[in-house]
């Protein structure tokens, strides 16, 4: 049996083809939601709109702190893992669930693979980067989403045989999503490519006042120049509440707040916006993906291949230059890319092909292999 662990939004997107593929093939599995993401707009619907089965099992392990989420998936993980005793456990992302899930798995001797493997950002005060490198010194087989995270994993010590490129399983979910387009740009008043689309989120922009001020100065840089949608993540919610920002939120010009949209609304809405600006990382490489200009408002970046590759621009919160990025735009010109090798909406097939062929062997050592 295959054990599948979902965690958040992002995990969603990823594992929805990695199952569609399995169960073609007739494989059996089971998949543990760990509930990291809990509330309908950010878990519920996305099952729906991705054609998710229904987890087997589900953990209450949303909120708290890292220690309390990590600790809470662990122990439930572990649980679940000792009764059902899977071939293989299938981790996915960057989040606090993936790093959790996986020590169980490899505490218990029970293979992991982990899906979106050698992505860095060399930005040790993100805690995704921690995830991911624990998560792939942990893991048996590491499945790649573009050839550039080879050297990360070889420069860690990581065996050759252990790694695989497969390509971008996300792509396969915009897809999948762009074929069911829905009618949210007419029930929301937009014309394509007529506005923006914005997505912030990440603790580093919007867990202090100052921060989440500076992150609003960057949303009007925006706004004024190009209307705005953003739909407004959760704790992007709590946060200006807290720091009494919450006018400021809702009533910048040009900025127009809306509740977290489902999967294929965000899609159909991305994907005829004339910009996204976004700090995540998922999002830089649906727009490379869409051919769509991205400006990524964090300091780096773990997917450098949207940049060197894609249309993605890196701007942090610099209003002036976000300013000058979207004026550019609208001039006619954006930043143009090409699509990566592997992200053609077929990695789901792959990843089976590669778990199929894992199953079939005996799994490689985990030994080290040469440094770079």
């Amino acid at each position: 049996m295959i054990y599948l662990v979902a965690a958040t939004r992002p995990n969603f997107m990823k594992l929805a083809p990695i199952c569609r593929a399995l169960k073609a093939r007739g494989l059996p599995m089971r998949l543990l939601h760990t509930g990291q993401h809990f509330d309908t707009t950010m878990s519920d619907v996305f099952f729906r709109d991705l054609g998710l089965p229904t987890p087997d099992h589900t953990l209450k392990a949303g909120g708290g702190s890292h220690a309390q989420q990590t600790a809470a998936v662990l122990v439930g993980t572990e649980a679940d893992l000792i009764e059902h005793r899977p071939k293989v456990v299938v981790v996915v992302g960057d989040v606090t669930s993936t790093l959790a899930a996986a020590l169980a798995a490899s505490k218990l001797g029970i293979p992991v693979v982990h899906v979106e493997s050698g992505l860095r950002s060399r930005d040790w005060t993100m805690p995704e980067e921690i995830n991911r490198v624990l998560t792939d010194q942990l893991s048996d087989l590491l499945l790649t989403p573009s050839h550039d995270a080879h050297p990360n994993l070889l420069a860690e010590g990581i065996a050759p045989e252990r790694i695989r490129f497969v390509g971008n399983v996300m792509i396969d979910s915009v897809h999948y999503a762009l074929k069911r387009q829905t009618d949210a740009l007419s029930r929301f008043g937009l014309q394509p490519k007529k506005y923006a689309i914005a997505t912030l989120h990440r603790p580093a922009n919007v867990d202090s006042a100052e921060r989440l001020a500076e992150t609003l100065d960057a949303l009007t840089a925006i706004a004024e120049r190009l209307p705005t949608v953003f739909p407004v993540h959760p704790r992007t919610v709590a946060r200006a509440e807290s720091f009494g920002l919450s006018s400021r939120l809702r009533e910048t010009k040009g900025l127009r707040i809306m509740e977290p949209l489902g999967y294929d609304d965000f899609v159909t809405v991305m994907g005829n916006a004339l910009l996204v600006a976004t700090d995540s990382g998922g999002i830089q490489e649906e727009t490379t993906a869409l051919g769509i200009p991205c400006l990524t408002m964090r300091q780096g970046t773990e997917r450098p291949i949207t940049v060197t590759q894609g249309t993605n621009t890196v701007v942090g919160l610099d209003a002036a230059l976000i300013a000058r990025e979207v004026d550019a735009i609208l001039d006619g010109r954006g930043k143009r890319g090409t699509v990566p090798e592997g992200w053609d909406g077929k990695t789901g097939e792959r990843i089976a092909d590669a778990l199929e062929a894992f199953l079939a062997g005996d799994p490689p050592p985990k030994t080290a292999g040469p440094r770079a």
